[in-house]
């Protein structure tokens, strides 16, 4: 069963603050990886590639954990356990522009201005939609 990103919570998904997310080796090992993050209201949503290390660890075990910390406010936070319940490769290159124009300075392209238009013909870039199934926020000591 899906749970929301509470109302309280919902800016660390559309302001440039980093996540870190966690995926599982074929060997049993956690591996973390910084991301961009995003939400459609119901699904938390990354992009990454088919061939990098956290793309095939979701591909082989859809379990995954998203820690987004503000970075304004250490003790305000927000865990998502999900699964992922899609990989699309359906507009994945204009949600990494829509994440480049968010994160970065350049306003413009991530083929281009943040990796080479060459790098694109290399890789197979995704949208990853993680379905949260419990959340976490916050640190105790208010």
């Amino acid at each position: 069963m899906t749970i929301p990103i509470p109302l309280t919570h919902c800016d660390l998904f559309e302001r440039p603050v980093h996540g870190v997310l966690t995926t599982m080796m074929p060997d049993g090992m956690p591996q973390s990886s910084v991301v961009w993050v995003d939400y459609d209201g119901a699904n938390v949503l990354l992009n990454t590639t088919l061939e990098r290390q956290k793309g095939q660890n979701m591909r082989a075990n859809p379990k995954v954990t998203l820690l987004v910390i503000d970075p304004k406010n250490v003790s305000r936070w927000i865990e998502v356990r999900g699964e992922v319940k899609e990989m699309t490769q359906d507009d994945a290159e204009r949600h990494a522009d829509k994440l480049t124009q968010r994160y970065t300075p350049h306003k413009r392209h991530f083929y281009g201005d943040v990796y080479p238009v060459e790098q694109k013909y290399k890789e197979t870039r995704v949208i990853v939609k993680i379905e949260p199934v419990r959340i976490s926020l916050d640190a105790i000591f208010k």
